[in-house]
């Protein structure tokens, strides 16, 4: 299926939406540490986020511009230009974030240095460890792990634009519009790395091979990096002071409570991924997303902010 014959970026009346970084801002100043009040378990499992994706982002973005020049489809070079601005946009709003934990005194370093590591230097440029994989199919396989954790992005982001619940615990409000416009723009954009993949993955039957290899990899190093993170937060949360570990029985109290996604919706992303007729057209409401774009307060804000340069 060609990129232009797909519906991912496509609105009600079948129009192409375009992908475009939107300059958000968040003040952070009144956001306390337990944004969800009560609930540190749920609270700090969100806020992995914040310890994977300033760096994660940065690489989707150097992944890309390494695979831009085998773009030879100029709908999606463009939409592939839109997502690494997107994405890089991400990186420095989550990284924001990092720094207010650190003003209350939750300095994640300790973490995000292994963080840094798997990007920078085992998922870099070159293979780790000098091994004997030729450029364009490390690539190949890099694309196919950034087509891979979009699928679970695009999930998460669908979920956190529904979750009631995250409103009826009192969330803070900057926070949860960080996470919702973050999330609308992964739903809004679900399709385009599975997209670059396909288009620079090769042909036939070692093109699904390599994509079924990239989730097989993808979804366990996620889990654990994300049980990790969570872990850590949780131990170092000077407000908690070693009183609360993280478990699975507080984890899934949240889950009932609806602070968090169920590990059904998180685990059956796999095996649709895994179809060979899958696409991910088929993951979350565009509408849904769309609209919360329209009304997101940091989102707004940046459009009124671009009005007014380009009136100016």
């Amino acid at each position: 299926m060609s990129h232009q014959d797909d519906n991912a970026s496509r609105d009600e009346n079948g129009q192409h939406c375009r992908i475009t970084p939107r300059k958000v801002s968040f003040d952070w100043e009144k956001t306390p540490l337990h944004w969800i009040p009560d609930e540190p378990t749920a609270t700090h499992v969100i806020n992995v986020l914040h310890l994977l994706l300033p760096a994660g982002e940065r690489w989707f973005v150097k992944v890309f511009k390494e695979g831009l020049p085998l773009v030879r489809d100029p709908e999606l070079l463009q939409d592939v230009k839109g997502f690494m601005g997107q994405e890089a946009t991400h990186s420095v709003q989550h990284a924001y974030v990092l720094d207010h934990l650190a003003a209350q005194r939750l300095d994640t370093a300790a973490f995000t240095k292994y963080v840094d590591f798997l990007f920078q230097r085992l998922l870099g440029e070159r293979p780790p460890l000098g091994a004997p994989i030729p450029p364009r199919e490390w690539l190949r396989f890099r694309l196919s792990m950034i087509a891979g954790i979009e699928q679970f992005t695009a999930v998460l982001g669908d979920w956190v634009l529904a979750a009631e619940g995250l409103d009826r615990a009192g969330s803070d409000e900057v926070m949860l519009d960080l996470l919702r416009w973050h999330g609308a723009e992964e739903v809004e954009h679900r399709a385009v790395a599975f997209d670059m993949y396909q288009h620079c993955g090769g042909e036939g039957l070692p093109r699904y091979a390599r994509r079924v290899v990239g989730m097989t990899i993808t979804a366990p190093v996620m889990l654990y990096l994300w049980a990790w993170g969570a872990a850590y937060l949780i131990r170092h949360d000077p407000q908690l002071a070693g009183r609360l570990r993280y478990s699975l029985a507080t984890h899934n109290r949240a889950i009932r409570k609806g602070l968090l996604p169920t590990w059904k919706a998180l685990g059956s992303a796999v095996p649709r991924y895994l179809r060979r007729s899958y696409h991910p057209s088929q993951e979350g409401s565009l509408r849904r997303a769309v609209e919360y774009l329209a009304q997101s307060p940091a989102a707004r804000a940046a459009t009124g902010a671009t009005k007014r340069a380009a009136s100016a």
